[in-house]
């Protein structure tokens, strides 16, 4: 947004801050916010707090610096509030997990550590943090992020004491960060249509119990070398040699292939041709095929059949089903992507490609917060400042959202469609 835009919503924007930020009890403290956001929604190629409060006629670094790094507002209501007006607005057919890394020098910003960086497709030092995004075909919104704490930073005291790492906080799987995003949205009444992520996440199987537990249906990408057995796959049991000793319990009595090769088994034939959107460009469209089976593997859940059987620790040795959803283009040797869904065993074909697609619209997302608002460009080094900071962008980036899908308030170009930078990954 140029000058002239950020004037023509401003009055719009003290509505919006008003709002959303009513859980800070300082009235200076919301101008402050109120003044991070406009930073951030105009144009300028660096969203540091020095570099916006040069652009801002009422901009003075000091106290930008003190609202962001220093004060003690908790953004976690204010994350709820943004929340609860985005959720209704962008009608999410699904929440996607997903991480985001920014390259940093030295080893003083918090959480900061030698790791692979998607925004430079190696290792490097960097930060990471994980999110859950609402999606649909014409809207995202961020709804909770976690920054990834390294095994390294639970040792390090000094660094800890510097950045203001809370006591209680230590290193998490980033699947378990994402759980936790979700039991914290599900404690505040929200609840996802169902769950999408990509097979850093999707493969692990740890993660897709966690959900069928909490009875969220989920779409995850996973490897090619993920095993299952073929839907129709029998467990066996021995027979009982002689009257001693327990009864064997049937198991499956041949090694589980891999996904690539039930796939691959299938034949081209087997793939139908789909469209799931209509891009830039013209239909999006590849051949899909869906088959039942039974995820296997040592961390998968095995239920017991029933209340005797559990009371005496037996099991029927029959894994839960769920769809393979698998992507054979025409012009590829073999097929490129696999998904797994725990969704009804009548669900479309068609439905099951939306899902695992949806994603793109989270690239989308980070193409806006990052190179548009800034996310990438906090200096600070804090705890605080980073949750700050991520809040007020989430902030910033939910407001342009509502004054996009207004009828009634014209839109104010959004900064990533203003912006030339091609899109790098994460």
């Amino acid at each position: 947004m140029d000058a002239h835009e950020v004037k023509r919503v401003r009055a719009t924007l003290a509505l919006f801050v008003a709002d959303v930020f009513a859980s800070v009890s300082r009235k200076d403290q919301r101008a402050k916010g109120d003044c991070y956001l406009r930073g951030l929604m105009l144009d300028g190629r660096r969203k540091s707090i020095q570099a916006m409060a040069s652009r801002l006629p009422d901009g003075n670094e000091q106290n930008l610096q003190q609202f962001v790094n220093q004060s003690t507002w908790d953004p976690v209501p204010v994350q709820r509030r943004i929340n609860e007006r985005l959720l209704p607005l962008v009608n999410p057919v699904a929440w996607v997990i997903d991480d985001v890394s920014v390259p940093k020098d030295g080893r003083m910003s918090v959480a900061v550590a030698p790791q692979y960086c998607g925004a430079l497709g190696k290792r490097a030092n960097c930060q990471v943090a994980v999110s859950v995004h609402a999606a649909s075909d014409t809207a995202s919104c961020p709804l909770q992020w976690r920054l990834f704490l390294p095994a390294e930073w639970d040792s390090d005291d000094d660094r800890r004491a510097r950045t203001l790492i809370p006591p209680d906080v230590t290193h998490r799987e980033k699947w378990r960060l994402a759980l936790e995003m979700l039991d914290t949205l599900a404690e505040w009444g929200m609840s996802p249509p169902a769950v999408v992520a990509d097979a850093a996440y999707g493969t692990n199987a740890h993660l897709r119990a966690a959900l069928h537990n909490r009875h969220l249906a989920y779409v995850l990408a996973i490897r090619a070398d993920v095993t299952a057995h073929p839907f129709d796959a029998e467990p066996e049991a021995p027979a009982r040699k002689g009257m001693v000793g327990c009864w064997p319990q049937p198991r499956y009595r041949h090694r589980a292939p891999s996904v690539g090769t039930l796939a691959a088994g299938l034949g081209r034939l087997a793939f139908t041709p789909l469209t799931w959107r209509q891009g830039s460009r013209g239909e999006l469209r590849s051949r899909f095929a869906a088959v039942r089976v039974r995820p296997a593997g040592t961390a998968v859940e095995r239920p017991l059949k029933s209340t005797a059987s559990a009371e005496q620790g037996w099991w029927d040795g029959i894994l839960p089903d769920c769809w393979l959803l698998v992507e054979w283009p025409a012009d590829a040797e073999t097929p490129t992507e696999y998904w797994l869904s725990n969704l009804p065993a009548d669900t479309p074909v068609a439905d099951l490609v939306t899902l695992a697609k949806v994603r793109w619209r989270i690239e989308h997302d980070y193409r806006e917060l990052k190179h548009g608002l800034g996310l990438d460009h906090f200096e600070g080094r804090s705890w605080p400042g980073w949750h700050h900071h991520v809040t007020l962008v989430t902030a910033a980036q939910a407001f342009l959202t509502e004054q996009r899908l207004s009828p009634k308030v014209p839109a104010p170009d959004s900064p990533s469609t203003k912006s030339s930078t091609p899109f790098r990954t994460r």
